[in-house]
């Protein structure tokens, strides 16, 4: 993997980024600070490189490798291996130990080995990143007084490729990976808990930054009629998108976390918050494996948006959490019942009433959901699937949990025979109907009695 990528991910190969002479923790020998220095970022050794002003040191050569400090060359005097040039922008990574030995004779691919990158790449990623790049991943590691082991972890963990030791990352990236550090040295995260934090953070943003890019590049651009490429276009594109997104992407995170803080605070109890009761819901469109054969490209790909825009309204507005999109299926939650079965009839009758969509089935069960990193888990997760596989088209199969559920909220009746004493008596009050259907066995899961779900007509 070379330097192209560096601007989308930049990461150190773990565990052997470090020059020889090193431990696999990444600290030198000869190092006066254990790793586990409590002392805050700023006041450590390797936070504090330059003067009193806080500016880097410069190294000889520019790889914070060989060479003596800059010492303050006599006015006039032309830099040589011991005096570097002040308009080297390689911060150097030193402390107590002495400097950074970075030198192809140590393992480290000298930065002119690196392929040269295409230019306008270069202008996007620094127009994106707000800096020009500087450091190695073992150099950024070293600034930031994290383990190479660790930052290797970190950067990995957010979906960033091995760069080996190309010089691509920025001083963001520093600072990030010092803040994640930090958040683990003051005992506020676990490890596991902040390495999660950045596989989550990284998941969700990479799909983003790709939906971002393919939608405005292709929806809001028309370069021939400008004489220009796509890639051209791309610049100014940016240019006036980045500050506006980037504040609606704060805001929105925000909204979102308020809302999960706000059902977090209202459980009943500690495990609520990790085990909850939820009812789980699969909409699958039939037949679309045939269909995508018979589809060209652009028309399945409206087909898919179309889909998951009308899901995610419907989910959305009615109560409902999407938890994720996978092409012809999407899987949605609500805590309530009669929520989720009123959003997947809504679904059925959308989709039914579009000519140009396939037919639409769902399956629900109810129960324990274990919740981690924005997914839910556990057998009623897969108890839904497995009902959404056996459902006829246009229609909801559900487990008994889930009529049961439906039962204690008023919904539908409950169990068969007050069905039945329902209809007889012309009952309006229930929402729903249900009608158990033939027990059937179920991969994974034994038999299971699933219950078909339709709206109540009203008299």
């Amino acid at each position: 993997m070379t330097a192209e990528n560096a601007g989308t991910g930049a990461v150190p190969p773990g565990g052997d980024g470090g020059p020889a002479g090193q431990d696999p923790t990444g600290r030198r020998h000869g190092d006066v600070r254990p790793v586990d220095d409590p002392r805050p970022a700023g006041d450590r050794p390797s936070d504090r490189t330059g003067g009193p002003g806080g500016g880097p040191d410069r190294t000889a050569d520019g790889d914070g490798g060989h060479g003596e400090r800059e010492t303050g060359a006599r006015p006039g005097s032309s830099p040589t291996r011991g005096d570097a040039p002040h308009d080297d922008p390689t911060p150097d990574v030193v402390d107590e130990g002495g400097p950074l030995p970075a030198d192809p004779s140590q393992g480290h691919p000298p930065a002119e080995d690196q392929p040269e990158d295409d230019p306008i790449a270069l202008r996007l990623e620094q127009l994106i990143l707000g800096a020009p790049r500087h450091y190695t991943p073992f150099q950024a590691a070293r600034a930031a007084g994290v383990p190479m082991e660790l930052a290797s972890r970190f950067w990995r963990a957010m979906g960033f490729a091995d760069i080996g030791q190309a010089r691509a990352l920025t001083e963001a990236d520093v600072i990030a990976l010092r803040r994640l550090a930090g958040l683990v040295e003051a005992g506020l995260l676990s490890e596991p808990m902040a390495i999660q934090v950045a596989r989550s953070t990284g998941q969700t943003t990479a799909r983003l930054a790709e939906w971002q890019i393919d939608s405005f590049l292709v929806g809001l651009t028309d370069p021939s009629e400008l004489g220009l490429s796509r890639a051209e276009m791309a610049y100014p594109l940016v240019e006036l998108l980045l500050p506006e997104l980037e504040q609606f992407l704060v805001y929105v995170w925000r909204r979102q976390l308020a809302a999960v803080t706000g059902r977090v605070v209202q459980a009943t109890d500690d495990d609520e918050t990790v085990n909850r009761s939820l009812a789980v819901a699969f909409a699958d469109l039939v037949g679309f494996t045939r269909l995508s054969k018979r589809l060209e490209e652009e028309e399945l790909g409206e087909l898919v948006e179309a889909f998951e825009t009308t899901a995610a309204d419907l989910v959305a507005a009615h109560g409902g959490r999407l938890i994720k999109t996978l092409g012809d299926e999407v899987l949605f939650v609500a805590d309530d019942a009669g929520v989720a079965g009123d959003i997947a009839l809504r679904l059925i009758e959308t989709m039914s009433n579009d000519e140009t969509m396939p037919a639409l089935r769902v399956g629900m069960a109810f129960g324990t959901v274990t919740t981690r990193m924005g997914d839910v888990f556990g057998t009623t997760v897969n108890l839904a699937s497995r009902l959404t596989s056996i459902a006829p088209k246009d229609n909801i199969l559900v487990d008994a949990e889930m009529v049961a559920a439906l039962g204690r909220g008023g919904d539908a009746p409950v169990g068969e025979a007050e069905g039945d004493r329902g209809r007889a008596e012309g009952d309006s009050g229930y929402r729903f109907s249900v009608q158990p259907m033939w027990r059937r066995p179920v991969r994974g899961l034994g038999l299971v009695e699933p219950w078909l779900l339709t709206r109540r007509k009203q008299a």
